[in-house]
Protein backbone atom coordinates (compact mmCIF):
# COMPACT_ATOMS: atom_id res chain seq x y z
CA UNK A 1 0.00 0.00 0.00
CA UNK A 2 1.11 3.33 -0.93
CA UNK A 3 0.59 6.67 1.50
CA UNK A 4 0.73 10.00 0.33
CA UNK A 5 1.98 12.57 1.89
CA UNK A 6 1.21 15.79 1.07
CA UNK A 7 3.47 18.30 -0.03
CA UNK A 8 2.60 20.86 2.96
CA UNK A 9 2.95 17.83 5.83
CA UNK A 10 6.74 17.46 7.61
CA UNK A 11 7.93 14.31 7.21
CA UNK A 12 9.31 11.90 10.05
CA UNK A 13 12.63 12.62 8.59
CA UNK A 14 12.64 15.92 8.70
CA UNK A 15 10.89 16.74 11.98
CA UNK A 16 14.13 14.08 13.11
CA UNK A 17 16.52 16.78 11.21
CA UNK A 18 14.80 19.71 12.85
CA UNK A 19 15.39 17.98 16.00
CA UNK A 20 18.91 16.91 15.43
CA UNK A 21 19.18 20.54 14.86
CA UNK A 22 18.04 21.88 17.82
CA UNK A 23 19.86 19.43 20.47
CA UNK A 24 22.65 20.14 18.66
CA UNK A 25 22.73 23.93 19.13
CA UNK A 26 21.22 23.24 22.98
CA UNK A 27 24.66 21.63 23.37
CA UNK A 28 26.51 24.26 22.19
CA UNK A 29 25.35 26.79 24.15
CA UNK A 30 25.36 24.35 27.27
CA UNK A 31 21.25 24.18 28.04
CA UNK A 32 19.33 21.26 28.85
CA UNK A 33 15.80 21.53 27.05
CA UNK A 34 12.86 19.84 25.84
CA UNK A 35 11.80 20.08 21.93
CA UNK A 36 8.89 19.04 20.18
CA UNK A 37 8.88 19.28 16.34
CA UNK A 38 5.35 19.42 15.30
CA UNK A 39 3.22 19.06 11.92
CA UNK A 40 1.65 22.03 10.16
CA UNK A 41 -1.41 21.42 12.60
CA UNK A 42 0.59 21.68 15.82
CA UNK A 43 0.14 17.89 16.32
CA UNK A 44 4.05 16.59 17.93
CA UNK A 45 5.66 13.90 14.95
CA UNK A 46 8.65 13.75 17.75
CA UNK A 47 9.39 15.18 20.83
CA UNK A 48 12.37 14.88 23.41
CA UNK A 49 13.88 15.62 26.61
CA UNK A 50 17.19 16.04 27.38
CA UNK A 51 19.23 14.67 30.22
CA UNK A 52 18.65 16.91 32.96
CA UNK A 53 15.98 19.05 31.31
CA UNK A 54 12.95 20.13 33.40
CA UNK A 55 10.00 17.85 33.39
CA UNK A 56 7.72 20.70 32.95
CA UNK A 57 9.36 21.71 30.02
CA UNK A 58 8.31 18.97 27.73
CA UNK A 59 4.95 20.32 27.92
CA UNK A 60 5.65 24.20 27.63
CA UNK A 61 7.95 22.95 24.54
CA UNK A 62 4.90 21.42 22.60
CA UNK A 63 2.50 24.52 23.73
CA UNK A 64 5.17 26.59 22.15
CA UNK A 65 5.20 24.23 18.81
CA UNK A 66 1.15 24.20 19.28
CA UNK A 67 0.91 28.19 18.73
CA UNK A 68 3.21 28.80 15.94
CA UNK A 69 1.21 26.07 14.02
CA UNK A 70 -1.96 27.50 15.22
CA UNK A 71 -1.24 31.03 14.36
CA UNK A 72 -0.27 30.26 10.77
CA UNK A 73 3.49 29.84 11.27
CA UNK A 74 4.30 33.14 13.91
CA UNK A 75 6.64 32.77 16.08
CA UNK A 76 6.44 32.92 19.74
CA UNK A 77 8.74 35.48 20.83
CA UNK A 78 6.89 38.35 18.17
CA UNK A 79 3.72 37.71 20.37
CA UNK A 80 4.83 40.52 23.57
CA UNK A 81 5.22 42.93 21.19
CA UNK A 82 2.10 42.72 19.81
CA UNK A 83 0.00 42.24 22.33
CA UNK A 84 1.89 44.45 25.29
CA UNK A 85 0.06 48.06 24.28
CA UNK A 86 -3.71 46.27 24.76
CA UNK A 87 -4.25 45.56 28.24
CA UNK A 88 -7.53 43.34 27.23
CA UNK A 89 -5.35 41.12 25.22
CA UNK A 90 -2.49 41.11 27.70
CA UNK A 91 -5.40 40.09 30.45
CA UNK A 92 -7.36 38.25 28.01
CA UNK A 93 -5.60 36.08 25.51
CA UNK A 94 -2.68 35.11 27.79
CA UNK A 95 -5.52 32.95 29.54
CA UNK A 96 -6.14 31.14 25.95
CA UNK A 97 -4.52 26.70 26.74
CA UNK A 98 -1.88 26.19 25.51
CA UNK A 99 -1.14 29.80 23.79
CA UNK A 100 2.87 30.51 24.75
CA UNK A 101 3.81 34.11 24.21
CA UNK A 102 7.40 33.94 24.66
CA UNK A 103 10.21 32.74 23.08
CA UNK A 104 11.32 29.20 21.94
CA UNK A 105 8.78 28.61 18.77
CA UNK A 106 9.84 28.64 15.62
CA UNK A 107 8.20 27.94 12.00
CA UNK A 108 9.39 25.12 9.63
CA UNK A 109 8.66 26.48 6.01
CA UNK A 110 9.48 24.96 3.23
CA UNK A 111 9.38 27.43 0.00
CA UNK A 112 7.86 29.49 2.13
CA UNK A 113 4.84 27.61 2.68
CA UNK A 114 4.56 26.52 6.84
CA UNK A 115 5.06 22.61 6.81
CA UNK A 116 5.71 22.44 10.86
CA UNK A 117 7.19 24.08 13.94
CA UNK A 118 9.97 23.53 16.60
CA UNK A 119 9.27 24.07 20.44
CA UNK A 120 11.65 24.41 22.74
CA UNK A 121 12.33 25.02 26.58
CA UNK A 122 14.43 24.48 29.29
CA UNK A 123 16.51 27.43 28.30
CA UNK A 124 15.44 31.69 28.54
CA UNK A 125 13.60 32.46 26.38
CA UNK A 126 16.44 33.61 24.21
CA UNK A 127 17.86 30.55 24.44
CA UNK A 128 14.98 28.71 23.32
CA UNK A 129 13.90 30.88 20.54
CA UNK A 130 17.74 30.61 19.21
CA UNK A 131 17.57 26.67 19.88
CA UNK A 132 13.93 26.61 17.99
CA UNK A 133 15.26 28.74 15.45
CA UNK A 134 18.14 26.56 14.80
CA UNK A 135 16.03 23.03 14.72
CA UNK A 136 13.85 24.67 12.06
CA UNK A 137 16.69 25.67 10.08
CA UNK A 138 18.00 22.27 9.83
CA UNK A 139 14.96 20.78 7.88
CA UNK A 140 16.53 20.28 4.43
CA UNK A 141 14.84 19.43 1.30
CA UNK A 142 16.13 17.40 -1.13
Amino acid sequence: MNTVIPAHTLSLAGARMALDAAMAHATELGVAVCVTVADEAGEPVVAARMDGAPRLSARIAADKAYTVAAFNGLPTDRWWDLIKDDPALVHGITHTPRLTIFGGGAPVLVDGSLVGSVGVSGGSADQDQAIAEAGAAGVHVP
